[in-house]
Order: C-alpha cells, then structure tokens, then sequence
C-alpha cells in the first residue's frame, strides 16, 4: 500500500528520502512485450538462447529504458501525494545512468528523495533523486536519475 503524503510534509521533507516501492519482478514477458511497444528488438533483450551464450550477463537484460519507464508505476506503488491536484504530469529528466543490468527475472525497488520542491503559479514542480536497485547483489544500482514532476491544482 502506497503511503500517503500531504503537501506540507512534501515542504518539510527536502532532501530527505521520501519513499521505498516494494520489489517489482522483471520477467521476459514484460521485457518483450517493451520491446515490442518501441521496436527494440536487440538480442541482448530478446534472445535468451544467443543471450545465455554469447552476453557477459549470461542471460537477457531489460532495456535501460524499461527500467525508466517503470518509474511511474513504483511511484505510485510507493507514494501517493495528498492535495487539491487536478493531475500530475512527467516535467523531464536530468542525469539518467543505468549503471548496472537487470537481468530478466530479477526485482526492482526504487528508492525516491525529494530534492527540490519549487512552487508556481498553479501548481508545485518536484524533483526526486530516483535510485533502482535490483535484487542481484549488484555493487551498482541499475538506474540513477534526477526526476522531474509537475501537479497542477
């Protein structure tokens, strides 16, 4: 269950890390199913025979930008913001690395720190420190990025 957060904690809490998601697993369905979707087909991705035979990670990886993708959704599993919001919306990106690979069948969690929260007419914009870890005991997460979002009242 998401844990719910109200605007004026959101102001207290700058700097700190605001939430953990649980763990989400990746299997190869998922990843060809996004490969599909962005006609990213590369063996690494979606040949786990070729993968398990001629990748150095043994076996296929999830895209990079599958990991991104699923910001949103281990957002949401993590925290909901409370507030008179009509919508949220996805603002930009600064400084996405995918340091290390999430191998299909591993889990993800993300861990969210809010960075910077900026008022404007209408609205406050949020920036959050994004770190995914995977459940392989990687020294390295599998992607550090600064996150950009916008909810408007």
């Amino acid at each position: 269950m998401p844990r719910r957060i109200s605007d004026d904690e959101l102001a207290r809490r700058v700097g700190e890390e605001i939430a953990v998601s649980d763990w989400l697993e990746i299997t190869q369905e998922r990843i060809d199913r996004f490969a599909a979707a962005t006609d990213d087909l590369q063996w690494i991705h979606t040949d786990p025979e070729r993968a398990a035979a001629e990748s150095p990670y043994g076996r296929t990886i999830a895209h990079g930008f599958l990991t991104l993708a699923l910001t949103t959704c281990l957002s949401r599993n993590a925290f909901e913001l409370s507030g008179d919001f009509k919508m949220g919306v996805n603002y930009g990106l600064n400084r996405v690395r995918f340091p290390a690979p999430v191998p299909a069948g591993a889990r993800i969690r993300a861990r969210f720190t809010l960075n910077r929260l900026t008022q404007f007419d209408g609205g406050v914009e949020l920036c959050w420190g994004v770190i995914v870890d995977s459940d392989q005991d990687s020294a390295k997460p599998c992607m550090a990025a600064e996150w950009i979002t916008r909810r408007y009242r």
